[in-house]
């Protein structure tokens, strides 16, 4: 399902949330938030090129700058995306729902660590 679908299927109204359910998914609240807001900011970014791509359709390329031209098209395409739920209740139900993966980064270990001085 693609992220407007989502976006659009869904109550972009705020709702309050249960900190301790949220936090039992990774055994810290703070934890859970950095997950979503990673998510959020990804989806953030797909909306934006993908509205972007859309509005690039009507664009005129016109001599002066002055010239400001208004497509009604356009201006419901931007009413459309506003309309839409914001990327971080979308991350955020992705969430509570079990949908959203993430994994912890694997830990670096450098060669300095397992040579022995020798003097």
């Amino acid at each position: 399902m693609s992220i407007k679908n989502l976006a659009n299927a869904m109550d972009p109204n705020v709702k309050a949330r249960d900190i301790k359910h949220m936090a039992s998914k990774t055994a810290n609240i703070y934890e859970s938030i950095t997950v979503i807001s990673k998510r959020a900011r990804q989806l953030s970014a797909e909306l934006k090129k993908e509205l972007h791509d859309k509005l690039e359709e009507f664009v005129v390329v016109t001599e002066t700058i002055e010239e400001i031209h208004e497509n009604k098209e356009q201006i419901e395409i931007s009413r459309s995306y506003e309309k839409m739920a914001s990327p971080t209740i979308l991350a955020t139900e992705e969430f509570l729902s079990g949908d959203l993966e993430w994994r912890y980064p694997e830990p670096v270990v450098k060669e300095d660590d397992f040579t022995e001085e020798t003097e």
